[in-house]
């Protein structure tokens, strides 16, 4: 009886417009391997993207204590933009935050609540060259375009909300500061208190919150 020989079809390689492919299981491995790369770089760039966005692009804040109220209360969580502070550090200038915007700043000489350095929350009130007087209950502003002074809170969108301001202070501020207060006046330990504050202690501007949702977004 004649043995009958089976030859076994050798794997072919596709050819597609001429050209040899590589077997699926080359192209399916090199896939994988990029895949894998893909997933590596996302979760090694992730936290320094986020670490960069956070340190000089804008920050999340949470507000603690009354010396903003009603503007913010406690547990008020805010959106506190950085990139003006950082790009005037890329440029070489020198950040100067607008008349009426709350900032948040370092404060490295303070002592509050047994802590130094903590970050503090306010309003800008006086600019360099201003002169700012309180007195009668009321915070007034002398500079060139108001060499008689000019209630500072008056005709603002916050203006309406402030409480008499206590105290008494006069100073020039200087060059680089500027000075600061807390909207709740009668309870707000500010530039009455503590002087003038450098632009450079800024760490940003608040400009939208967050939460509660109940509460305008924007100041």
């Amino acid at each position: 009886m004649d043995q009958q020989n089976i030859h076994s079809t050798p794997q072919m390689t596709p050819v597609v417009n001429g050209q040899t492919q590589p077997p699926a299981s080359n192209k399916t491995s090199r896939e994988g391997k990029k895949n894998i790369i893909s997933t590596v770089l996302a979760l090694v760039l992730a936290p320094l993207l986020a670490v960069f966005l956070t340190s000089y692009v804008f920050h999340s804040y949470e507000v603690f204590g009354p010396s903003m109220q009603p503007t913010l209360e406690q547990g008020d969580r805010l959106i506190v933009l950085k990139a003006p502070r950082t790009w005037a550090k890329i440029t070489g200038k020198q950040f100067m935050p607008k008349r009426g915007q709350i900032v948040v700043f370092d404060k490295p000489d303070l002592l509050i609540g047994g802590e130094h350095g903590k970050q503090l929350i306010k309003r800008v009130i006086g600019l360099p060259g201003d002169r700012v007087v309180v007195a009668g209950g009321k915070i007034t502003v002398y500079n060139n375009d108001h060499p008689e002074g000019y209630d500072v809170d008056k005709d603002t969108d916050y203006g309406d909300k402030i409480p008499e301001t206590e105290g008494n202070d006069d100073r020039i501020i200087p060059e680089g500061e500027v000075y600061v207060s807390g909207d709740n006046r009668q309870n707000s330990l500010d530039s009455r208190s503590f002087g003038s504050i450098k632009t450079s202690y800024i760490v940003g501007t608040a400009e939208y919150r967050l939460f509660p949702f109940s509460k305008h977004r924007s100041f």
